[in-house]
């Protein structure tokens, strides 16, 4: 896929779940960067963090904001739906980035963790690139792409941030079958697991600096790094069915705790 339309044609159009702030908001302003139009997704508002609002005012992107509840029946269809009609198409590129995560272990995770983490981090992601099918029955046939964002621990998992995790495990699975299922439509479905890249307010003071040396590269990703593995995807027309770690190497390595609690 260009980074931007020929003459006559529209710029791409991107889908970004949870777009509008932190690493969805990074990735977000590199493909505004790379000549995208943009539907924005947020789950109670789409008030862009300040560094992302200034990138898409700088690139001068075409954007649109969606607020969706993940946790709420038939939101991924509407979302889907709204984005298509106020575009006139379906998304070229879906990035399944929004997520949510809580602080639960087993001896404390509840029925409702369990299935609020599996509604928003994998259900979302596979009624949304149901719906992004869909609508693309109707348009041309063009290559489209869709990019799920996963996380480095699924390698080694660790019992912290237990629905989380299992919920990431359902959308690493879901990456590879909608892979074949998807192909001969000329939909491709990669992935990309993200190593700690931006700290919570969580975090002490020099923490990130302590773990950035706990991993075998001795650094921590940065936003654009991911960023630039997103765009690889969105781009690589012959590459299907694939998981990209962009994490410093964490990969490698089975932590005993979430980063968090090293």
């Amino acid at each position: 896929m260009p980074d931007v339309a020929g003459a006559g044609e529209e710029p791409p159009l991107a889908l970004v779940t949870g777009g509008h702030r932190r690493l969805g908001g990074r990735i977000a302003a590199a493909l505004a960067g790379a000549g995208y139009r943009l539907a924005l997704h947020g789950s109670h508002d789409v008030v862009p963090d300040p560094d992302v609002e200034q990138a898409l005012r700088v690139s001068g992107a075409h954007w649109h904001g969606f607020v969706a509840d993940f946790e709420q029946p038939g939101a991924a269809q509407k979302l889907m739906a709204a984005v298509a009609e106020h575009f006139g198409g379906a998304p070229d590129l879906l990035v399944n980035s929004a997520a949510i995560f809580g602080q639960d272990r087993l001896d404390t995770v509840t029925e409702d963790d369990l299935m609020r983490h599996y509604r928003v981090n994998a259900a979302a992601p596979v009624l949304l690139s149901r719906a992004m099918v869909e609508a693309a029955a109707k348009s041309d046939l063009r290559d489209r792409a869709i990019i799920n964002i996963l996380d480095q621990r699924l390698v080694h998992p660790h019992g912290d941030q237990l629905a989380y995790t299992l919920s990431k495990q359902a959308l690493e699975g879901f990456t590879r079958l909608a892979a074949r299922e998807l192909a001969g439509q000329g939909i491709r479905v990669n992935a990309v697991a993200p190593g700690l890249t931006i700290a919570t307010e969580h975090y002490e003071g020099g923490q990130m600096a302590r773990l950035a040396a706990m991993m075998p590269l001795r650094r921590l990703p940065e936003p654009a790094q991911i960023a630039e593995a997103v765009l690889y995807l969105a781009r690589a027309d012959a590459v299907t069915g694939q998981v990209i770690a962009v994490d410093g190497g964490a990969h490698m390595e089975s932590y005993a705790r979430d980063f968090l609690h090293l």
